[in-house]
């Protein structure tokens, strides 16, 4: 059973953190903050189903994780429901993001930096939050529970909780940044300096904001009076967000993307998300062994870096915001492009690949699944740490700066236009058994880096038979490139032999080895088994994560 540990003796030389999975029949929550997984908990013990416990626990998140997550970012979901389709369970992509604000203008957001980059911080960095419409429409399409009943725990939250020791020194890393606007100082440097640890950190805005929406429903954001607010203020600092580009934003929501893998059908996010990177990759490391060369081999390391390149060529290339376009998603993620691109890969590193920089980015992820089957995969994020920086006058809400995504690039299909969306880096997975039943949800933070480690842990599960807690905890690599787009780096995690990163080099890799446990992932799994109903559930030791079941 795929996630699960067995009888047989698995590969996995590395040092472990965690013994074993969590296990679990009646529920379970895998996230990236112990706050945002024992709400997520007490909802699924309390009667809720998953897409009732995902809206609360990523509501608190937007409360205890303001650094990654709040109400002014976005949401992105897969969900799978067994009683959809009439009994024969469906699967549905949640595109929870908003549009540049149609005011603004490509020369104004080359005016604002150096020309040839986006702005990314201050008010014109800024696009439509889609995150609140995003969790109505959750609720709308599978939730049993109203929003107001699900945002009890994130009003009580915002105000006081115990503040972690990772907010801290993300706030102290951004002093800077927070000091630059005296309302977002006012929230996260109350007394001029960041908070102390354990302390009490209190977001009365926010929890008005809260009570607000819970009250008079999405249209308050929106229409109402918190957006009447964002837009004043916007118009006082310079920014172009009014709210005419609120006021008619929706959630998205379709079928999925989706591939075979070996045997497996591995769903991902929609465009304007970057899902297809992940899916593409996978495509592209089906035509190799990957079995037969094993999990710990520096060539499995290589085959595929060199295969997520040659997805992220692809995406910069073909990938824009659906309705400015129609991106060839369905020729990318066939198996015959697949094909194609794995004869551009040989025994040494591609240096002539062209690819913009790419966004480290920050965010976070949960996965929920109940007792009866549902399963949520969800990913919201604020783009970069604290997003633009920016706290919407007396609202509460951390703005953010998603318009850092487009090109000012004309020849780019993600060049800047009023009115549209820019390429995502949210993006998440679920997976189902040759038998087409759901058995995986997974994902992780981290910008660009998710493809990565959405393939690593992927693969990890198929081809090397790990458990989640295994393949969640195998040391994992990032490939970037310089801010000009112009070479790769290869940064491993220092846990590797010393062999690997040495054949690595002789293939041509640009490699840095770094920290045993360096990566800024949070990746979090969840497995079922579709015979029993127990859950497994793994979470990233990288983070102050945790996973809990009932």
């Amino acid at each position: 059973m795929i996630g699960f540990p067995d009888n047989e003796a698995r590969a996995f030389p590395w040092s472990r953190r965690r013994v074993a999975p969590v296990f679990a029949q009646r529920g379970m929550v895998a996230a990236q903050h112990p706050l945002v997984t024992s709400t997520g908990v007490r909802v699924l013990a309390d009667g809720g189903n998953a897409v009732d416990a995902a809206v609360a626990s990523a509501l608190v998140a937007a409360v205890v994780m303001p650094e990654m997550c709040g109400l002014g970012g976005d949401l992105f979901a897969l969900v799978h429901d067994p009683a959809g389709n009439a009994g024969a369970g469906e699967i549905r992509s949640f595109q929870g993001s908003g549009i540049a604000p149609r005011g603004a203008t490509i020369e104004q957001m080359r005016a604002a930096r150096d020309g040839r980059h986006m702005p990314n911080q201050g008010p014109l960095a800024v696009t439509v939050p889609g995150m609140v419409d995003g969790y109505f429409t959750l609720l709308d399409r599978y939730g049993s529970r109203a929003f107001a009943d699900l945002a009890g725990p994130a009003i009580e939250y915002a105000h006081g909780h115990a503040i972690s020791p990772v907010l801290v020194s993300f706030i102290a890393k951004f002093v800077d940044l927070l000091s630059a606007y005296p309302k977002s100082a006012a929230v996260f440097l109350p007394e001029g300096r960041p908070p102390a640890p354990g302390s009490v950190f209190r977001q009365a805005d926010l929890a008005a904001t809260l009570e607000a929406i819970a009250a008079g429903g999405r249209e308050v954001f929106y229409q109402g009076e918190v957006a009447e607010r964002i837009s004043a203020f916007m118009t006082e600092i310079g920014g172009a967000l009014r709210i005419d580009d609120l006021k008619d934003h929706q959630t998205a929501v379709s079928a999925p993307l989706s591939t075979t893998y070996r045997g497996h059908t591995v769903y991902q996010t929609r465009p304007p998300s970057q899902g297809m990177i992940m899916l593409e990759a996978l495509n592209i490391a089906e035509e190799f062994d990957l079995p037969t060369i094993g999990p710990t081999s520096p060539e499995r390391t290589h085959l595929l870096v060199e295969a997520v390149r040659l997805a992220f060529a692809d995406r910069y290339a073909y990938l824009g915001d659906p309705a400015f376009g129609d991106p060839p998603v369905d020729q990318v993620l066939s198996k015959e492009w697949a094909r194609r691109r794995r004869r551009e890969i040989g025994p040494h590193a591609r240096t002539d690949l062209a690819a913009g920089a790419l966004d480290p980015g920050h965010t976070t992820y949960l996965c929920v699944v109940d007792g009866n089957g549902m399963m949520v995969s969800l990913i919201q994020s604020v783009a970069s740490n604290f997003g633009s920086g920016v706290v919407a006058g007396d609202t509460g809400v951390v703005l953010n700066n998603r318009a850092q995504a487009f090109s000012l690039d004309d020849r780019s299909p993600n060049v800047f236009a009023p009115g549209k969306k820019p390429v995502h880096t949210l993006n998440c997975y679920l997976i189902a058994d040759s038998a087409g039943r759901p058995v995986i949800v997974g994902g992780t933070p981290g910008g660009d880096r998710q493809p990565q480690w959405n393939l690593q842990t992927v693969t990890g599960l198929i081809d090397a038979g790990w458990d989640v807690q295994q393949t969640i905890e195998q040391p994992f690599w990032i490939t970037s490139t310089s801010a000009e787009g112009d070479g790769f780096t290869l940064s491993l995690e220092g846990r590797v032999d010393a062999e690997v990163a040495s054949d690595l080099r002789e293939r041509g890799h640009a490699v840095e080895v770094a920290g045993d446990w360096s990566c800024e992932s949070g990746a979090q799994i969840i497995a079922r088994d579709p015979e029993t109903g127990v859950l497994a559930g793994g979470t990233d030791p990288r983070a102050e994560g945790q996973v809990l079941g009932l």
